[in-house]
């Protein structure tokens, strides 16, 4: 039988949490979806060129620190509902990193912003479950949630630009930041802002610490950001985007850091990329996601060097040199307004491999070999497989 995503319902706000919709459905011992992809998670200890290869992945037995099942998350847009995050399910152990990869608009930040509920209207969380520590923050009291924000779980937000006060220094930012988690009184605090900002490897901390976010390259503003996300010592730290914008010195300075950190300093890691390099480099694992669906989700040696999916081949082969003996080409046509998806596979109009079948029905999730899940009809034994498919892309459907 194929695994299935069964849609559910939930509501969240940032501020002010609201109630459940009593026609949601939501149930609040749910059947854990995400459960199945815990068995997943024996990530392989072999290496592959560009592949990270410097520490030993997370045990299989690891335990899970973020649980993640059927979340779905919608805007209101005039009458017509987008789902942004459509049923996405993943797990996270203690010591991983999963990165979220796709195109632009393809729900990976949106995915992020759910799982601390910031998400703001017209936009809200109609469905699934998020549980950390044994609760659900999908449900959880507004008081409970501001405690967990920033000091268990931190957000590294996409452009440290706006995301820093201009009007404040990096040091009373931290300092401040400090304060409000509890972690550390006035007068020890100004000794581990400067610890935190040594720690991200911003040379000459005291002066630094003085400088205002537009006096730093934004690098350093990265940099900074990180440490304001360690403030708290969280146990999941979740990057958005973060070497955007940057020239590929600093990139590769910024992917070393955050490498660093979770092999190094007790981390999970959610990493949220649409930079292929910078994910082969990071991730222990990776989940792509298209039209606010996870299509694809595995070890990164395997996603990144051996794609399931159409979509995720034509990721991989828009970007030179990303995947051995695949030809330089783009992907077709433009993803789809999510106020208008069509009935069956999202990527079918832009699918050079599709089937009659793809236009009309939803693909489930089908196992690919023993260590990945592919949403896609190519994988249903119950279709006829293109005699371009080999048989490490044919699936064994779960029992």
């Amino acid at each position: 039988m194929p695994i299935h995503f069964a849609p559910y319902s939930a509501n969240i706000a940032r501020r002010g949490s609201s109630e459940l919709p009593k026609e949601a459905g939501y149930r609040s011992k749910t059947e854990s979806f995400a459960t199945i992809f815990m068995h997943l998670h024996a990530v392989s200890k072999e290496t592959t060129d560009g592949m990270r290869d410097d520490r030993d992945p997370p045990a299989t037995g690891a335990p899970v620190v973020l649980q993640v099942d059927r979340l779905t998350t919608v805007f209101d847009l005039g009458g017509r509902e987008a789902p942004a995050v459509r049923s996405v399910s993943f797990v996270i152990r203690a010591g991983e990193t999963l990165a979220l990869v796709g195109e632009s608009g393809s729900g990976k930040s949106v995915t992020a912003l759910s799982l601390l509920r910031l998400i703001h209207p017209p936009g809200r969380i109609t469905g699934g479950s998020v549980l950390w520590k044994g609760q659900d923050l999908v449900r959880l009291d507004e008081r409970r949630l501001h405690q967990i924000r920033g000091r268990e779980i931190a957000l590294v937000l996409q452009d440290p630009g706006t995301a820093l006060n201009p009007v404040f220094t990096i040091g009373d930012q931290i300092i401040e930041t400090l304060l409000a988690h509890g972690v550390a009184q006035r007068p020890a605090a100004r000794a581990r802002m400067l610890e935190l900002l040594d720690l991200v490897r911003i040379q000459d901390p005291k002066r630094r610490a003085a400088d205002y976010p537009h006096q730093l390259s934004g690098g350093l503003r990265q940099r900074a950001m990180i440490a304001l996300a360690l403030a708290g010592d969280p146990a999941l730290l979740i990057a958005d985007e973060p070497t955007t914008g940057l020239d590929a010195t600093t990139q590769s300075k910024i992917v070393d850091l955050l490498r660093d950190l979770v092999g190094h300093h007790n981390l999970s890691l959610l990493l949220i990329s649409h930079d292929l390099a910078v994910v082969g480099a990071c991730a222990d694992r990776v989940a792509v996601m298209y039209a606010g669906q996870i299509i694809e989700e595995g070890p990164a040696r395997a996603v990144l060097h051996t794609p399931g999916h159409p979509y995720t081949r034509g990721l991989l082969a828009s970007v030179p040199g990303s995947a051995p003996g695949i030809p330089l080409s783009g992907i077709e046509g433009s993803p789809p307004r999510l106020c208008e998806l069509v009935p069956g596979c999202a990527f079918a109009p832009r699918c050079p491999e599709r089937l009659e079948i793809c236009e009309t029905v939803m693909p489930e999730p089908w196992m690919v070999g023993t260590e990945r899940i592919t949403r896609c009809h190519l994988h249903d034994p119950a279709q006829l497989v293109p005699a371009a498919a080999t048989d490490a892309n044919r699936a064994d459907p779960l029992p």
